[in-house]
């Protein structure tokens, strides 16, 4: 899964915690390693062909319906315009704020040097062009990659106890006081050392475990609720969610706080030491350094 993450074993060639030198510290076991990297490329893909899939309709409604003229139930829009000038831009409309994003959303660069009207930039979907039939067919596919891959981990940590003890944290770490340290800690770029990094912080813990058991599933189950199929044998699950439009705009949102998740986790992981992060999602060891009291 992220960083701070700690099967608490040590490896055999590791010294007493106690002693002065750094030594090696097993942090992530096999199988969290294994469905971390998988996870991560079926999340690549996902967001990929989902910004393909929404270019094919560039907005959000809430409710049953919507469509290109139905302004009222249309919360989000993502387009180009005119100015009175002529000149054309990029624009992001959120109720009845609008900001201009030419160059990122509504109109970007293509492939062949030209400002094209798209809603979502050719170089961050999958495929780079239109292609509404080959993003939907690989967006299922990994969607269902997500799914598969979710369970195996959340079997494994409900059979080790991994979610216990790394993922929920305890009424004590939730005092406002620790909460509010920790935000402070972060914010002067300190980040535990010693044993306390063998450990998650409560920073980790309220976002590991709200993205696994919040965002993520809810992401899986507003997919669901937009499939046509899904919707005849299971019809509950569009009431729960309001109808598909609705359906539609919880997936983007809870898809855009993945995106927002994945980079402040791969900014922690570079300002924490890229290398030894990484070393311990791949071999599972981690470098610890004594804490230096002064």
């Amino acid at each position: 899964m992220a960083t701070g993450e700690t099967t608490g074993e040590t490896t055999g060639e590791a010294l007493p915690p106690a002693a002065a030198a750094p030594y090696l510290f097993h942090r992530h076991a096999l199988a969290v390693r294994v469905t971390h990297w998988i996870n991560a490329l079926a999340i690549v893909f996902l967001i990929g062909t989902g910004f393909n899939i929404f270019n094919a309709h560039a907005g959000l409604y809430w409710g049953e319906y919507g469509a290109d003229n139905d302004d009222s139930k249309r919360w989000l829009e993502i387009g180009s315009a005119d100015t009175p000038q002529g000149v054309a831009y990029g624009f992001l409309r959120i109720g009845s704020l609008t900001v201009r994003t030419t160059g990122v959303l509504g109109i970007s660069t293509g492939a062949n040097g030209q400002l094209q009207a798209i809603a979502y930039p050719a170089w961050s979907t999958i495929p780079s062009g239109r292609d509404l039939a080959t993003a939907r067919n690989f967006h299922f596919f990994f969607a269902w990659v997500l799914i598969i891959n979710g369970l195996v981990y959340l079997g494994y940590s409900l059979a080790t106890g991994h979610l216990r003890k790394d993922l929920l944290p305890r009424l004590k770490e939730l005092r406002p006081a620790n909460i509010v340290h920790d935000i402070v800690q972060h914010a002067k770029l300190k980040f535990p050392k010693g044993e306390e990094a063998k450990h998650y912080h409560i920073l980790q813990k309220l976002a590991y475990g709200g993205v696994v058991l919040v965002v993520i599933p809810l992401v899986i189950l507003t997919g669901l609720g937009m499939s046509p199929g899904t919707n005849a044998a299971w019809p509950w699950l569009l009431d729960v969610f309001g109808g598909r439009q609705s359906s539609r705009s919880l997936h983007w949102i809870a898809s855009n706080l993945i995106i927002l998740f994945i980079i402040v986790h791969l900014a922690m992981v570079v300002l924490a030491g890229p290398f030894n992060e990484m070393r311990s999602m791949i071999t599972g060891k981690l470098r610890v350094d004594p804490k230096v009291t002064k």
